[in-house]
């Protein structure tokens, strides 16, 4: 793993020039955000030596490194997932590059099932806690003390000055947030009814399948993290209806314009 994260940071190195201190990780159908940094210099996961592959349709599968609001950020257009047989120590490996290039604050964004039943598709979450119900964690196995501690708190997962900035920067531009709990199942199966009664009895306001891995590494090597989830449906047993990623994908790009402007916010504000 060592060797992959340092032949990253090698690569894109060249591309984030010496400061390069904000990072995006953009879930489904939420990559074309990339498209609006300007300058953009892009890497393929395909041509880092021993880096995973994003086999999902809407990820496209590479780092775009671009200037914003005077800012140069660092994005991951589409992510790997565990139930595409990764390791969650190899969904990790983007954030540890990431920390090398720099990166001190990062945003996590996903597409998710509604499990609140106030949340209506297309609310835009922000995250506040999450509930890891994948049975793993990426950092299970030899510790890298070169980016955290064995054993790192997880309190402040998702840093409360930074989520209290970007409720203030949604309210000034008139953006409605919700925020809530994310819990991450295994997937790639949608998950039943009676795990969504579950979901919400555990306290958890919406389900998806990503982000908690990164979460905990971000928090491991002391990135700053926020993260928003789009809730794109409501989950199983809901509504009665059968769920599908052309749904997720399609209500991506409804509610992409909205995302947007938030982001935008947060890189102007807030990163």
């Amino acid at each position: 793993m060592r060797q992959v994260i340092e032949a990253a940071a090698r690569q894109l190195a060249p591309l984030c020039g010496e400061t390069c201190k904000t990072g995006l990780i953009l879930g489904s159908g939420l990559g074309g955000y990339a498209e609006k940094l300007s300058d953009p210099r892009t890497l393929d996961y395909a041509d880092i030596p021993g880096f995973p592959r994003s086999h999902v349709e809407g990820h496209k599968g590479r780092f775009v490194v671009g200037e914003r609001f005077g800012k140069t950020v660092i994005c991951m257009q589409g992510r790997f997932h565990y139930y595409e047989g990764y390791k969650q120590d190899q969904l990790a490996l983007s954030v540890r590059v990431m920390r090398r290039l720099g990166v001190e604050k990062l945003l996590l964004t996903n597409a998710a099932g509604g499990v609140n039943l106030s949340f209506k598709p297309g609310d835009l979450m922000l995250i506040s806690d999450h509930i890891n119900f994948s049975g793993s964690n990426p950092l299970m196995g030899p510790n890298d003390d070169s980016f955290g501690p064995r054993f790192p708190d997880m309190g402040n997962v998702y840093d409360k000055t930074l989520r209290e900035q970007v409720k203030q920067t949604a309210a000034e531009k008139g953006i409605a947030l919700q925020e809530g709990v994310y819990m991450m199942f295994t997937g790639p199966s949608f998950e039943t009814p009676a795990e969504i009664v579950m979901a919400r009895t555990l306290g958890a306001s919406a389900v998806g399948m990503s982000t908690v891995p990164e979460a905990i590494a971000a928090r491991h090597c002391g990135i700053k993290t926020v993260g928003i989830s789009l809730i794109t449906n409501m989950a199983a047993g809901v509504l009665d209806q059968t769920l599908t990623h052309e749904e997720v994908q399609f209500a991506a790009a409804q509610a992409s314009e909205r995302f947007t402007r938030l982001v935008d916010g947060m890189l102007e504000r807030v990163f």
